[in-house]
């Protein structure tokens, strides 16, 4: 009967409206290695004086990680990383700093609640210490409006799922928009998880790109 249905029309074709994002690239062995040492050692004298992660506990580091020489190496990759997304993009701007960057670290049974984070164009994380179990980051539909109604589906797909859920490794390095709602579940493994987030903005936006779009004077 479908197909009888549908005898009247061509071949029909699905388009993709609005599309976000999310760009994933790995570091080399060779690069992460040497980064992730140094980013663990300042960590863990960060973290020295403060008593230790309770199980279902977690610890944010201040938001200025990429000012430290220890980040140095992190920071460049980021930077590189940055330039990439603008460059897919075609954003004719590329003049972008980050804004802030911390650490993040979850001890088994740790949760990550869903947030965004604003007054930022692109946002990140990289991935310094993770394993089996504590490997996954979830990104949430944005439009508030799809939860209105959610009628009961055959398989989750891409077009009616509300949430991708992305595997991450050791020395992945994920960017993507700032406005998205994202989430980590609970670490399920028995070793804390490690990642560094930040945030990036375009570096003379209220001079060269706040003025009103439809042309005032």
């Amino acid at each position: 009967m479908a197909g009888e249905r549908q005898a009247w029309i061509e071949a029909p074709e699905v388009v993709r409206l609005f599309p976000t994002f999310l760009w994933k690239c790995r570091l080399r062995p060779e690069l992460y290695g040497p980064i992730n040492e140094s980013v663990l050692k300042q960590l863990e004298e960060m973290h020295r004086e403060l008593p230790p992660l309770e199980r279902g506990a977690a610890w944010q580091s201040g938001h200025g990680l990429h000012t430290l020489e220890p980040f140095r190496g992190l920071v460049s990759c980021i930077g590189e990383a940055l330039d990439a997304v603008l460059a897919f993009l075609r954003i004719g701007v590329r003049d972008v700093a980050i804004t802030g960057c911390w650490a993040n670290v979850n001890a088994p049974g740790a949760v990550h609640r869903m947030h965004a984070h604003p007054n930022n164009f692109l946002s990140g994380v990289y991935y310094a210490q993770v394993q089996e179990g504590a490997d996954t980051i979830n990104f949430h539909d944005p439009r508030a409006q799809v939860a209105i109604l959610r009628p009961p589906v055959t398989e989750l797909t891409a077009y009616n799922t509300d949430q991708f859920v992305v595997t991450v490794g050791v020395g992945t390095l994920l960017v993507f928009p700032a406005w998205l709602p994202h989430s980590v579940d609970a670490n399920r493994s028995e070793r804390t998880r490690i990642s560094i987030s930040f945030n990036a903005m375009f570096t003379a936006f209220a001079e060269t790109m706040g003025r009103p779009l439809w042309g005032a004077p």
